[in-house]
Formats: C-alpha cells, sequence, structure tokens
C-alpha cells in the first residue's frame, strides 16, 4: 500500500527489488494511467515542480514538471537504481562517466514514451532544450536519501561537487 495514495498501488509494481527493468516497468505503469498524475501537474519559475505520488517499502514515484530551458544539474541518486518515463513534451539526458574521467555521452532526446533506466552509479543531466513544457515520471529503488552533485572541471573531468540530503 502507498505512504501517500492507496488508489495508485493498484499501478505500481508490489515489491519490487529495485532493478533497474521493474522500476521500468513500474514507470510505464503509471505512464499508461494519467489520472493517477495528470490532476497534479503544475509549472513553476524559475525551478522544476516536482510531488511524490507514492512510496513504497521498495521504491517511489515522483512527477517532475519542466518549462522550456528547466534542467537539473549533473547528479547521481545517492546509490539508488532509476528509471524515467516521458509523459508530455521532449526531454534530452546526458550521461557522464565516473568522477575523476573526462567525456559526456552526447545529448539523447527522450520524446513521449522515451524512457530510461539505469543502475545506482548513474550520473546525469536532464533538461527541457524545446519550446513547449514537458512532464515526466521517475521512480527510484530504494527512495531516494541522498543525491551527489558534479561539475566538470576546464579540462573537462568530472568533479564531485557537494553531496546533499533529499527532503521528502
Amino acid at each position: 500500500m502507498s505512504a501517500l495514495s492507496p488508489a495508485l498501488s493498484i499501478v505500481a509494481t508490489p515489491a519490487s527489488t529495485g532493478t533497474p527493468a521493474r522500476l521500468a516497468a513500474t514507470a510505464r505503469r503509471f505512464a499508461a494511467h494519467p489520472r493517477t498524475w495528470r490532476p497534479f501537474v503544475r509549472f513553476t519559475r524559475p525551478d522544476r515542480w516536482y510531488r511524490r505520488l507514492e512510496l513504497t517499502a521498495d521504491y517511489e514515484v515522483w512527477l517532475l514538471t519542466w518549462l522550456p530551458g528547466q534542467g537539473t544539474e549533473i547528479h547521481d541518486h545517492g546509490g539508488s537504481s532509476g528509471a524515467f518515463t516521458v509523459v508530455d513534451g521532449t526531454l534530452a539526458e546526458r550521461a557522464f562517466p565516473a568522477p575523476g574521467r573526462r567525456g559526456a555521452v552526447p545529448a539523447r532526446p527522450l520524446d513521449i514514451g522515451g524512457l530510461r533506466s539505469f543502475g545506482p552509479r548513474y550520473i546525469h543531466e536532464v533538461r527541457n532544450e524545446g519550446t513547449l513544457p514537458a512532464v515526466s515520471i521517475h521512480v527510484y529503488g530504494p527512495a531516494l536519501s541522498s543525491q551527489s552533485f558534479y561539475r566538470r572541471d576546464a579540462d573537462g573531468v568530472l568533479t564531485l561537487d557537494r553531496t546533499e540530503p533529499v527532503a521528502h
């Protein structure tokens, strides 16, 4: 049963182990049931808007909204695996190598239905580089407890900037 909204539990994967594949399946199920997230969509400036939709012992589900130009810093998920899918608009995701290494994958567009899943050491940034608002569903297992943020030095090396607890 969900700690936040019992009605949403029918959509989520019971007793998920937090593998990227199971988290992706949960994201797809939530995306396929707009009644579980559409009523909560809001857009704010200057920052993205987000709301946790469900919390279980194994995972949590978040709704995020993105106006054009909004995005994340380069970050990880504090040891949690995850998945996210776009339900409106288009987002761009760029993955990065481990700290101390150079490089980045070119930004990959994610249109409606586009999905990314990842393991616990994944580092990326996500942005709305388009001209229309975007909405996405994110699932993390276990629930986020911290996130680390990174910066690219002048020579392109990824360096840890800070680690912060995740406020629920």
